[in-house]
């Protein structure tokens, strides 16, 4: 596995969360579903999609927001499985609605395979010194 390391190390900040609230479909329902907190799928798609990388064609964002092939191929498919169910349901369709179909599942088991793979890739890295995504030691 080669890493390609990051250039823009804050847009990881926003995926790696946003990869890992899909994956807890406990943590959707408790935070996508209240209207009083921020967080909503609608949120979580920006960032995967328009904002901090594009889960329909993640490729140009190896070496950005994503280390390795392995974290391309694991977006798209993520990517598919969500534009999977948003087919099916409609783009407008509430959060719920996303949550209750058919094909949530598959969005869940993709995105919590690309979760573990992007800790397991922040933690290896986190021991490089020089790798280019990781922050340099505060100065004393």
């Amino acid at each position: 596995m080669k890493d390609h390391g990051i250039a823009l190390p804050y847009y990881r900040l926003h995926v790696v969360p946003a990869v890992t609230a899909l994956a807890r479909p406990a943590w959707q329902r408790e935070v996508w579903l209240d209207p009083e907190r921020f967080e909503d799928l609608g949120y979580t798609v920006h960032v995967l999609f328009d904002d901090f990388c594009d889960a329909d064609d993640p490729r140009p964002w190896l070496g950005q927001s994503l280390r390795t092939e392995e974290e391309v191929e694991l977006m798209a498919r993520l990517g598919a499985a969500y534009g999977a169910v948003q087919d099916a349901v409609g783009a407008a369709a509430p959060d719920a609605v996303y949550l209750d179909a058919p094909g949530w599942p598959a969005v869940v088991a993709a995105a919590d395979r690309l979760a573990r793979v992007l800790a397991a890739n922040d933690r290896a890295a986190s021991g490089t010194s020089h790798d280019p995504g990781r922050l340099p030691p505060p100065a004393a």
